[in-house]
């Protein structure tokens, strides 16, 4: 993550970031309930998801019921957490969207799993399956406003990508 950009995300306010994150993460379970079903017994787990290079991390409860997220500040107890993911936010995205291959991650050392491997491979199984794509899932959430944000994002997102070399979307994505 380019450190101007990190930069930008630090400054958002914490109750903000929440409030987007769990529309989002909600949005997610709503669209995709099959997650759960990949998930298995680890759907009750407790997720540590930490961006190394943001100030804060993500604690993600991907419940069936509905998924819950919470914006902690560092260090985080090991208490708090079943398995952690830890490494930068630009790895982590890369993941999500299929960009970056996991198990490359973690043997170069850029990414870090602490805790309980098992509910790790499950989430990121459960993720590759889903074959997310952040910027149309943001979309989503907004409901009929939807296709008045996926347009200017079909033009913001490639953009933002090649100026910040970030996987913001999923590989292979049409256009908006």
């Amino acid at each position: 993550m380019p450190p101007r950009a990190a930069e930008l995300l630090a400054l958002l306010p914490r109750p903000a970031l929440r409030w987007a994150l769990q529309r989002l993460v909600a949005g997610v379970g709503r669209r995709h309930p099959d997650l759960f079903e990949r998930l298995g017994e680890h759907a009750s787990a407790t997720f540590l998801i930490d961006p190394t290079d943001l100030p804060v991390a993500v604690r993600l409860w991907p419940r069936p019921e509905g998924p819950q997220v919470e914006i902690v500040g560092r260090p985080v107890l090991r208490s708090a957490w079943h398995a952690r993911i830890a490494g930068p936010l630009a790895a982590l995205l890369g993941m999500i969207h299929g960009r970056l291959d996991g198990d490359a991650l973690f043997f170069s050392r850029d990414l870090a799993i602490e805790g309980d491997t098992e509910a790790v491979l499950a989430l990121r199984n459960a993720l590759d399956d889903a074959e997310l794509d952040l910027p149309d899932e943001a979309a989503a959430c907004l409901g009929p406003l939807s296709p008045l944000v996926a347009r200017p994002a079909g033009l913001v997102v490639p953009l933002a990508e090649r100026m910040t070399g970030v996987a913001l979307s999923r590989a292979g994505r049409p256009p908006l």
